[in-house]
């Protein structure tokens, strides 16, 4: 067995399969011994592997020896092989193929160049080169297979950068759509906050204070507290306004409201909870 290849059993399937797909592409091949087309389709596989040289990975799971994973996975026939990228089943297809079709069906899979410098690019903002990881994220955007995903890690890199202009330029270039994609939807929720250091915290209070109606001072107030992430206390101000007019400013208090949600998609809790208060704010 190739370095390429290799037996997993529902033990292994997290490491195996879940972790290694966010480095490569996994190919799962459930079979059976007991299978004819399985027994085509096999070497098939194995050799594409070993040509490959670890571009992607093959994972082979006796469906007899794994029951429980078969049927997690809605195996009703094999062989069944199925793709995962970065944690997720993407892709799969049922019988023996022949090698050009299973040929094609990897080269699907495999990361092309844009994708190749958007990783990079992420690794060079983990280690705080911005600069670097912009630079990679202008390659990327530059091609004309570039996807909404590069032009959203540049709006953040930009964000980061303090170019708060840029980043809202490089937003309007994202399709119509994008916003449903939650990963851009928080960096959109992320931009709509950016650049409010300006306005003084201790004087919007002090309006606050004298005057409960002013929801002007309460919405600047919000958006300087979701910027410096004390999320409740934003979430507190927007749910006020909603209170005291929720029609205001065509209806500020909400939308800002659901774009601090966006922002805070992997928090459920404290999103769980103020979707229930602005529900009853709101009827």
């Amino acid at each position: 067995m190739s370095a390429y290849a290799s037996d997993v059993t529902g033990a292994t399937f997290q490491k195996d399969v879940i972790e290694r797909s966010r480095e490569v592409p996994v190919l799962v091949d459930f079979w059976a011994p007991w299978c004819g087309p399985c027994r085509v389709l096999k070497p098939v596989l194995e050799k594409l592997a070993t040509q490959y040289e670890g571009r992607f990975q093959l994972a082979k799971v006796n469906s007899d020896d794994n029951q429980q994973l078969a049927m997690e996975y809605g195996v009703r026939s094999i062989p069944n092989v199925k793709a995962f990228v970065d944690g997720k089943l993407v892709d799969e297809f049922l019988g023996a193929q022949p090698e050009t079709m299973v040929r094609e069906f990897i080269d699907g899979l495999l990361p092309t160049a844009e994708d190749l410098l958007r990783r990079e690019a992420a690794q060079r903002t983990e280690q705080g080169d911005l600069e670097g990881a912009l630079a990679l994220l202008e390659r990327a955007a530059a091609s004309e297979r570039h996807d909404d995903g590069v032009l959203a890690d540049k709006v953040q890199v930009l964000l980061a950068l303090g170019r708060v202009e840029e980043a809202r330029a490089t937003a309007a270039r994202l399709g119509p759509l994008a916003s449903q994609d939650p990963a851009i939807g928080a960096v959109l929720a992320q931009l709509q906050f950016a650049d409010t250091g300006r306005e003084d915290v201790a004087a919007l209070r002090a309006r606050v204070e004298a005057d409960p109606e002013d929801l002007d001072a309460r919405l600047k107030l919000a958006k300087l507290d979701v910027a410096a992430k004390r999320y409740e206390p934003a979430l507190e101000q927007l749910l006020e306004i909603i209170r005291r007019d929720r029609k205001w400013n065509d209806e500020a208090g909400r939308r800002t409201m659901l774009a601090v949600f966006d922002l805070l998609g992997s928090n459920a809790e404290l999103v769980s909870k103020y979707r229930r208060l602005l529900a009853s704010a709101l009827h």
